[in-house]
């Protein structure tokens, strides 16, 4: 029987160039020359009758057809990669350390029932998590792998979303009994406001609202302000001090016990955005990637 996929080494050299920019730097990386790996993507253009590459002495570029076939590519090379780990990981007992950074307010709501499931699966892996609000720098201080929310400013970090949950505005009974009605957002500016303060800039960060199917980015009148954990908002305003907003997921016990009611749910619709992250030119532990996989699978099914 003929091979039909003897010629995934040239598809490999593609996305190598493709990756590294030029041939000469996927060449160093791949421990041969420019000419080999250029002869390799001429077979490769032979072979499925297009062009791929456009080169000239100065620029490299894909052609549409390359741009279409190095996606489906690396997708089929990304499932063989997922197949491989599959059967490695119950075959072989993951071991070493797995350095993690997450914020305050996800590590107490939602982390600790993943992580449980990661220790019973993976027993000899050592886990090293640091619950804090501090943005650590994952390459310089040495961590594998970061869980962050809103969107990831640098190119440099690999973004795997875990879960979107709704902003929503609550307030406790006492509160509102006492504060009077809320009907919409001018009412809103008359009450008492419980802000949470930017770590990086020390102000106040705007409220993401939608009103009448706008997006607005709405300041609130802070009485309180919180700066640090953003469970701040909802401990205050359990206690009856305000009008806080927040995401769902860190109110959702709260709400579902009685000590916070949701207000002016037309205001809502924003979302924020958990993720985990990684550095995109680091090579992951087995250990590390088995973390990853879970925590994204964990809280997609959840």
């Amino acid at each position: 029987m003929a091979r039909k996929f003897d010629h995934l080494s040239d598809v490999e050299v593609l996305l190598s160039v493709i990756e590294h920019g030029s041939f000469s730097a996927a060449a160093v990386v791949l421990s041969t020359t420019a000419s080999v790996l250029s002869r390799a993507i001429s077979r490769l253009e032979t072979r499925l009758g297009a062009q791929l590459l456009r080169r000239s002495t100065r620029s490299l570029s894909l052609t549409d057809a390359g741009r279409r076939y190095a996606d489906e590519v690396r997708g089929a090379f990304a499932q063989i990669e997922q197949a491989e780990r599959t059967i490695r990981s119950t075959t072989v007992q993951l071991s070493g350390k797995v350095r993690m950074s997450v914020p305050t307010s996800y590590g107490q709501q939602r982390l600790p029932a993943l992580l449980a499931a990661y220790a019973r699966a993976y027993p000899l892996v050592e886990l090293e998590v640091d619950i804090s609000n501090r943005n650590v720098d994952l390459v310089a201080e040495g961590f594998d792998l970061a869980i962050r929310s809103g969107p990831i400013p640098s190119s440099s970090m690999v973004a795997r979303p875990l879960e979107e949950s709704p902003l929503c505005l609550v307030a406790s009974p006492d509160y509102l009994e006492a504060a009077g009605p809320l009907c919409g957002l001018d009412d809103l500016a008359r009450h008492r406001c419980i802000a949470f303060i930017r770590p990086s800039t020390g102000r106040v960060i705007p409220w993401h609202l939608r009103d009448d199917g706008r997006d607005i980015d709405w300041m609130p009148p802070a009485a309180v302000t919180v700066a640090t954990d953003v469970m701040g908002v909802v401990w205050f305003a359990e206690q009856g001090m305000g009008i806080a907003l927040c995401p769902r997921i860190f109110a959702e016990d709260s709400l579902a016990a009685g000590r916070l009611t949701e207000v002016l749910p037309g205001l809502g619709g924003r979302t924020r955005t958990f993720s985990v992250i990684y550095p995109a030119h680091r090579s992951l532990s087995a250990a590390s990637r088995a973390l990853i996989d879970m925590l994204v699978a964990g809280r997609q099914a959840g």
